[in-house]
């Protein structure tokens, strides 16, 4: 077994970064090593090219859809936490858990970090023009996400009004009236379908096995339009299987879809950042600029990020 690590500290990021392979004559899969406790809080571990989140409340970051975003983690610091094992996220791989309520911050912590950084940049004349929930993994799976989503719209109501609040969801846990409640009461609920396949979203966003395309896309539908559909166009190999999620017969599909929940916004984008899985590849400019003008032609709203 051969693993690599390389540390390097900063006083202006929160991140776990992780790069680690673990090699034999069989197989060469990313791993993930837990080395952050024996570094300072001002900390980035780089053990593999994608990354985590170690504070609740990250940021405020230039982001390419979001403007200045504030973050918000509700997942553990140190792994990934997801209801998907996306073969292109940031984050890395997902943790198998098991999870349990103990392992995510407190509703009160959640509400002391964010009133805390919203203060301080109050303090400094500043504001963020988003507060986002995304992190390490799936943020409504949270035990008391909605709970968090009231303190939030509360707190920004008081210390910036002028900022929107986010929700990064890949629609797994709208069968939750919880959640789907909480959802509807934030600016921009960001859902993620990224095909109208249910094989292609087996192999790029690798679902528990409960999961079903066909009923999420139903819960979306009772949202009536009311959310953004946020969609990463791919392509590559993966296990020897290859994907492709902007070829033309995927790209009819997914159009057909669209048109079908008719959402206040799309947002077409690609990978920026490297992947967990080797093998794939942006898709280029172009294509992504052609989809966003078809979208474009169904009379809705398109965003796209290169």
């Amino acid at each position: 077994m051969v693993s690599r690590a390389f540390f390097l500290v900063s006083s202006h990021f929160h991140l776990i970064w992780r790069r680690s392979y673990v090699c034999c004559a069989f197989l060469a899969v990313p791993a993930l090593i837990f080395v952050k406790k024996a570094l300072c809080s001002h900390s980035i571990i780089l053990l593999m090219a994608t990354f985590l989140f170690d504070r609740v409340v990250f940021g405020p970051v230039k982001s390419r859809r979001l403007g200045v975003s504030l973050g918000i983690n509700l997942l553990p610091g140190d792994r990934k936490w997801c209801s998907f094992n996306c073969i292109y996220c940031e984050c890395g791989w997902t943790d198998e858990g098991p999870y349990v309520k103990e392992g995510y911050p407190s509703r009160a912590l959640v509400r002391e970090e964010l009133e805390k950084k919203l203060l301080a940049m109050a303090a400094d004349d500043a504001s963020p023009d988003t507060i986002t929930f995304a992190g390490n993994g799936e943020p409504t799976l949270h035990p008391d996400f909605g709970g968090v989503i009231d303190d939030t719209v509360a707190l920004r109501g008081r210390l910036a009004p002028e900022a929107l609040i986010a929700v990064l969801s890949n629609s797994s846990t709208l069968d939750d009236p919880s959640v789907f409640e909480a959802l509807q009461k934030v600016d921009q609920n960001i859902l993620k379908i990224d095909s109208a396949r249910e094989r292609t979203v087996k192999i790029l966003n690798q679902p528990g096995p409960d999961f079903s395309l066909e009923r999420a896309i139903g819960n979306i539908a009772r949202l009536r339009g009311r959310f953004i559909l946020q969609t990463l166009f791919v392509r590559g190999v993966y296990r020897g299987v290859e994907v492709d999620n902007a070829s033309p017969g995927e790209v009819n599909d997914w159009l057909d879809l669209v048109a079908r929940l008719r959402p206040g916004m799309v947002m077409v984008y690609t990978i920026a950042r490297d992947t967990p899985s080797e093998g794939l590849y942006k898709v280029p400019p172009g294509e992504l600029d052609d989809i966003a003008a078809r979208v474009r032609l169904l009379g809705l709203k398109v965003q796209v990020s290169y």
